[in-house]
């Protein structure tokens, strides 16, 4: 238990270490000293322009990132538990594929240029769709194997609706679909940054609500309900947890790969445990870790990286080690 919590303060202070870092690092480097300064004073030439880059984009940035990080490797922690699949992530339900069918249709029917509410209110509405069929599915059959056959295959669905329409689609059109697709996390201002806490924290409320059933799962369908746990219901709680993470997150900053599949293994390893309790916390803790991380590298040069780009590297040689161990 000492471990345990030795661990989670680490993890915490490395948060905050990273998250002061995130805000100073750009193509504008700003000192951390600004954190302890006279809080935001009107300032005059550079002063007063850092001050607006640090309130209105470094700020927002940064908590996006936590948000994003946590939302989706807590997203993937569950998915893994549901389908007993170490290589299940977020999006496997479709959620992402419902999102992008969203953005394709308002982007590349020239509806949206130039506008990333209507990009972000479109995603919202094909990954809320999405959500709605899956929960309605999940509703109706017993077998985990077949919901993650539908999932597949709803997102099968939207990709092919999404390459229909990116060959009638203007190369400026298709130009900002793509570019949404490699993910972003500079698109949630202050404005919009209520909608997606909103989101995910009626996810958190489902989430709190699971971990006992979560653990109930480890040891199987039947051994769950032995010890009284309506496994139906259960499962479509974490569908319905899990899609709002996923959709919310995907809504807002596009698909960013691989962090909800590889962060459960790093916290199940470095907490050398399966016990819910204490991986839903850890995987929040380390996803945000890594997306700070992330975000931090792929703004180092002058220009900036997508962060779906960085968050791959990360990920993928973790996703490898995985399937070479496991045989």
């Amino acid at each position: 238990m000492k471990k345990n919590s030795v661990i989670f303060f680490f993890l915490g202070m490395l948060l905050v270490a990273l998250a002061v870092l995130d805000t100073c690092t750009g193509s504008v480097w700003i000192s951390p000293l600004k954190f302890i300064s006279p809080p935001f004073m009107e300032g005059t030439g550079g002063e007063a322009m850092q001050e607006q880059i640090l309130l209105h984009l470094r700020l927002p940035k940064m908590l996006t990132a936590i948000l994003a990080g946590s939302s989706l490797s807590v997203a993937g922690l569950m998915m893994q538990t549901l389908f007993r699949n170490p290589l299940a992530g977020p999006y496997i339900l479709g959620v992402s594929s419902g999102a992008s069918l969203g953005v394709a249709l308002v982007t590349m029917c020239g509806v949206a240029l130039g506008s990333s509410g209507l990009m972000s209110g479109a995603a919202i509405v094909g990954s809320v769709l999405v959500m709605l069929l899956v929960m309605l599915i999940a509703k109706r059959i017993r077998s985990n194997v077949t919901l993650l056959i539908v999932g597949m295959m709803v997102g099968n669905i939207a990709g092919a609706l999404v390459n229909m329409i990116q060959n009638f689609a203007n190369p400026d059109s298709l130009k900002l679909f793509i570019v949404w697709t490699l993910g972003s996390l500079n698109g949630v201002s202050w404005n919009e940054m209520p909608t997606l806490v909103i989101g995910i924290l009626l996810a958190v409320v489902l989430v709190l609500m699971l971990v006992k059933p979560l653990n109930g799962l480890l040891l199987g369908e039947d051994y769950a309900r032995g010890l009284g746990i309506n496994v139906e219901r259960t499962r479509w709680m974490m569908v319905v947890a899990s899609c709002l993470l996923a959709g919310s997150v995907t809504a807002f900053c596009g698909p960013i790969a691989f962090i909800g599949v590889a962060v459960p293994h790093i916290a199940r390893g470095v907490f050398s445990t399966s016990n819910h309790r204490l991986t839903i916390p850890a995987s929040a803790l380390i996803g945000a870790n890594i997306l700070l991380i992330c975000d931090i590298l792929c703004n180092l040069g002058t220009y900036s990286l997508p962060i779906s780009t960085m968050s791959a590297l990360f990920g993928a040689p973790i996703i490898l080690w995985i399937v070479l161990k496991k045989k």
